[in-house]
């Protein structure tokens, strides 16, 4: 029997012909400057690279659309590589909808599947309220504060936050 309900989002690896939407989302992400580190979009030339460079990149889908991703990799280099970390991008238009929390879940489940013990987050800025409780919903413990450590696009400095979650 049809019917007329969306499919539920399922998180899936990338595939190359996600990337266009998946580095538009990217880059919508970094443009708003108040989530990502980066202040340079990624060339649509390099994401494919940059995409396949991570341990895991995922995708949630909806209706044949990409409408979140996240990638997951070593926060650190030899005996701190045993620790995961994550940047999670959801479709300005589906936040509100869950899809974070999906990312996160999976993220933590492909963490523990490729042999990581925990999940850190660097760089949580102050004003991501959705992200901060998504994180403390999840379990995540809050390890500090760096002052000032993220420069908005006004200007403004606020606070980084760092989580962590063991696995």
């Amino acid at each position: 029997m049809p019917t007329d309900r969306p499919t539920a989002p399922a998180v899936r690896p990338f595939a190359p012909q996600d990337l266009p939407q998946m580095t538009a989302l990217w880059n919508d992400v970094v443009a708003a400057g108040c989530y990502f580190p980066q202040e340079v979009p990624l060339a649509a030339a390099e994401a494919g690279d940059f995409f396949a460079a991570q341990s895991f990149t995922g995708v949630a889908e909806l209706n044949g659309r990409v409408v979140g991703l996240y990638i997951l990799h070593p926060n650190g280099i030899g005996h701190c590589a045993v620790t995961a970390n994550a940047s999670y991008a959801v479709d300005a238009g589906c936040r509100g909808q869950h899809l974070g929390e999906l990312l996160v879940r999976h993220s933590l489940q492909k963490a523990r599947e490729l042999g990581f013990v925990g999940l850190q987050f660097n760089a949580v800025v102050c004003t991501n309220a959705p992200a901060i409780a998504l994180y403390k919903k999840l379990g995540f413990t809050q390890l500090g504060t760096c002052k000032n450590g993220y420069r908005l696009n006004d200007g403004r400095c606020v606070d980084l936050l760092l989580f962590h979650h063991p696995l």
